[in-house]
């Protein structure tokens, strides 16, 4: 009987090694269903795409048609610039060519302000991917004055969002947006400077952890602001031009091509999505009576309008077009993109996460304000070609 039947306390023991190894397999369980259900959810913009899909097929249901066609055109027809921007973001990222970037603002301060302003204007980087390197050159000594032209000259525009701008609204509006992100960032960085014996740049950075822990050989596509700050770049790493020779960079590379190319094709279909249904449904009239004009109201709108309405770097183009098309004039469209850039989320956050509030309040000022000024600039220009 004793082989049969088992004590009490063995009995629990028995027990609870059972409970113990199904409560682990439910783990186990959960994490593989959490795990594919991350993989298997839904991507937002995706979400909102479909979302849009849905109520037009719900309201109008003859027009998906239209609209669907109208979104693979557009995608059709700039399918070469995604593909350069795509292979141009991977390049730069995986190869580490962005410390160039950094090493090259070194000098004098007069001198770093025009470096940062230009290099503001062309550095393929993201918002969130400013940060760090901000980060690292903060810590280095690198005078604010010059930090802010970068980085007011930085989400305006990069190569590859510059070779998008080229394919939605022509090489004129593309090089005037070039010239808006230049002229921002020298105009933040020189007025900071002028102002740099005042209270405004007295301790003017919070506490920045410059700990390396950035990875080119396993890249995070989608960075979080509010952690990267802490994620500086090794200002000593080699640039590595020739990356395919590394097994781990290749890999890299194909992971950044994965993402980038996933990033694009979402905002883009978003952002194209959008511009068909405002085609199909929003009175040219409205547009052209709200920021049709050439006076100082019509781009002050658009650039109020710009700062909430703004998708991406990426997405925007497509949707300016969209709203050019329907009425809207070239100079609030230029401030329509330059206030959008500026009053994102992310670049917004890149800024707060570093430095104290007034300095904040001063990028966010030196933002709008260079709107109106370019969109004014703009403005005058075209009505001198016309």
């Amino acid at each position: 009987m004793s082989g049969i039947f088992l004590r009490p306390t063995a009995l629990a023991e028995s027990f609870n090694q059972t409970l113990r190894s199904l409560r682990s397999l439910h783990s186990l369980c959960s994490l593989r269903s959490l795990r594919q259900l991350r993989l298997r959810q839904l991507d937002r913009v995706a979400l909102a795409v479909a979302t849009l899909f849905i109520v037009q097929a719900v309201l109008d249901a003859p027009s998906v048609a239209i609209t669907a066609s109208d979104l693979v055109h557009s995608l059709l027809s700039t399918a070469p610039y995604i593909v350069f921007a795509v292979l141009f973001i991977a390049y730069v990222k995986t190869s580490g060519a962005t410390l160039l970037i950094a090493r090259a603002m070194q000098g004098r301060t007069v001198q770093m302000i025009f470096v940062a302003a230009f290099f503001g204007g062309l550095a393929p980087l993201c918002s969130c991917e400013v940060v760090p390197l901000v980060a690292a050159l903060l810590a280095a000594g690198a005078p604010l004055p010059a930090v802010m032209a970068f980085w007011l000259a930085s989400p305006l525009v990069d190569p590859a969002g510059l070779a998008l701008t080229l394919a939605a609204l022509g090489p004129v509006f593309a090089l005037a947006q070039t010239l808006a992100a230049v002229s921002l960032g020298l105009l933040g960085g020189f007025t900071l400077l002028a102002l740099s014996r005042t209270r405004l740049t007295d301790n003017p950075l919070r506490q920045v952890t410059t700990t390396s822990c950035c990875d080119r050989s396993a890249p995070d596509p989608s960075p979080d602001p509010s952690t990267e700050a802490t994620c500086t770049p090794d200002m000593n790493a080699p640039i590595v031009w020739r990356f395919w020779n590394d097994r781990g960079l290749r890999k890299s590379f194909r992971s950044e091509l994965r993402g980038n190319g996933w990033f694009l094709l979402k905002w883009l279909t978003l952002a194209y999505t959008l511009k068909s249904l405002m085609e199909s449904y929003l009175p040219a009239e409205w547009i052209t009576s709200a920021v049709g004009g050439d006076g100082f109201a019509a781009i002050f709108l658009g650039a109020l309008v710009g700062a909430p309405a703004y998708l991406s770097s990426y997405a925007a183009p497509a949707l300016v077009s969209g709203l050019v098309e329907q009425g809207m004039a070239q100079g609030a469209a230029l401030s329509f993109m330059v206030a959008g850039a500026i009053f994102s989320v992310p670049s917004a956050l890149a800024v707060f996460a570093l430095v104290r509030l007034r300095v904040g309040v001063f990028y966010l000022i030196a933002g709008f304000t260079g709107a109106l000024l370019a969109g004014l600039a703009y403005s005058s220009f075209i009505a001198l070609l016309s």
